[in-house]
């Protein structure tokens, strides 16, 4: 088995803390959101986000790396950061009033982070094939689903715009074909 650098050990560390802060935001996001399909997505999200973060454990631990940061000053930052992420979504959700388009947003910004971390481990030096062949398989599963929330997104602005839209054409139509009065 090759050397472990670590660049590869802080790479497995911070895929894991990524995908436990994404299992808590997901699943605070489908208790925020009224859309039953989207509690049920995120649900799932935040199930397959804990599977992820638990393949990479025991990943990590076959080359005998410890990603539990607990106690070190870069996982009291990465918890700190997370804290801060999954309280913005709180208080993003109190003050839109649970808006489902809001959470929306704010899931595909974490997902966006995710993608992001990714891709810095996918370019460690040393990163063995099999590990990078389970990295590559989540990446490709957190961009697919980056690109279903951000496709349900827009399909949500779409429907909550199209009630003003319908009411704009209804007005116009009410005032062309009013009749007027002149010469009355």
């Amino acid at each position: 088995m090759a050397a472990i650098t670590e660049k590869t050990a802080r790479a497995y560390s911070d895929l894991v803390e990524i995908n436990e802060t994404g299992a808590k935001g997901y699943q605070e996001a489908a208790e925020g959101v009224s859309n039953p399909q989207l509690k049920s997505e995120f649900s799932q999200l935040s199930q397959q986000r804990a599977q992820f973060a638990s393949e990479l454990k025991q990943h990590a631990s076959q080359y005998g790396i410890q990603t539990d940061q607990e106690g070190t000053i870069e996982g009291a930052v990465a918890d700190a950061a997370a804290a801060v992420h999954r309280g913005w979504i709180n208080l993003k959700s109190a003050i839109t009033g649970q808006d489902d388009n809001a959470i929306l947003g704010e899931a595909e910004t974490g997902d966006a982070t995710a993608l992001k971390a990714y891709e810095t481990a996918l370019s460690a030096e040393g990163l063995p094939q099999e590990a990078k062949s389970l990295i590559q398989q989540q990446h490709s599963q957190i961009l697919a689903a980056k690109n279903k929330i951000t496709a349900m997104k827009k399909i949500s602005i779409a429907s909550t715009a199209m009630p003003i839209v319908k009411a704009t054409r209804i007005m116009r139509v009410a005032f062309f074909c009013a009749p007027t009065h002149q010469g009355e």
